[in-house]
């Protein structure tokens, strides 16, 4: 499979970490940019114009308000997205193409360990799946109302997680804990609570570590006092609501 990475960012760097395994070419315009990119991608072409996308799979990794600014000529085998807010008809008007596909991958993607939601056609699931598993777990959804809900779970989630993160950090330091061994639990913290959540309903993981009387009953008392969860679904919703209006 030919990969035609157009757009190396933050994002589109991460995901060319994970392309190792595929033929990849990169078009990115800035000169030092690109000389950053060849130093640290050995072996990786870099082009500051876009070729013709015949017969190739474009990974299109730029920002949404630069898409009609593209010259792109050719017919590519299939279009994987990254852009937010810019639905599978948007690029049909740019790019000619077999397939297209819409991804969202999220800021793990720097450590290949992104939740990335995939939709588009159907005949193109298996070799979107592949080439987005790279960057980490690719999940299959069934349109692009899922997607834009999912980019709450998958895009936005991980912002709202770090505030989480960094309350509970500041709270155990105003009670006495060192700021760095605060900062030291929380990596693992959250990786361990992770992979359990991959197999066991939220509501179960909590019951199991929620004992009558305990420390944790009282913290998720005071949680549900500040109505937190309903702080959570309602951030959800706003988020729904946004990635609609950019669309």
């Amino acid at each position: 499979m030919e990969l035609l990475l157009i757009g190396a960012g933050n994002m589109g760097s991460a995901m060319l970490k994970g392309f190792s395994k595929f033929n990849v070419t990169v078009v990115e315009k800035s000169g030092t940019r690109a000389k950053e990119l060849k130093e640290q991608f050995d072996g990786v072409e870099v082009l500051n114009e876009i070729p013709n996308v015949s017969g190739k799979v474009v990974v299109l990794a730029v920002k949404p308000q630069t898409l009609p600014l593209l010259e792109i000529e050719g017919n590519a085998e299939a279009v994987v997205s990254i852009l937010a807010g810019t639905p599978i008809a948007k690029l049909k008007e740019k790019i000619d193409a077999r397939y297209y596909i819409r991804a969202m991958p999220n800021i793990a993607a720097l450590n290949l360990k992104s939740v990335t939601s995939v939709v588009g056609d159907i005949e193109f699931k298996e070799q979107a799946l592949e080439i987005l598993s790279t960057i980490g777990k690719a999940i299959w959804l069934n349109s692009e109302k899922e997607l834009d809900i999912a980019t709450g779970l998958g895009g936005s989630a991980p912002a709202w997680l770090a505030i989480v993160a960094e309350a509970l950090a500041d709270g155990a330091v105003n009670l006495g804990l060192p700021r760095d061994k605060a900062q030291e639990y929380l990596g693992a913290l959250f990786e361990g609570v992770g992979s359990v959540l991959e197999d066991t309903h939220p509501a179960t993981f909590k019951d199991i570590v929620t004992s009558p009387g305990g420390t944790t009953a009282a913290g998720l008392y005071t949680l549900e006092e500040k109505a937190v969860r309903s702080a959570f679904i309602k951030a959800m919703e706003s988020c729904y609501s946004r990635a609609k209006d950019l669309s």
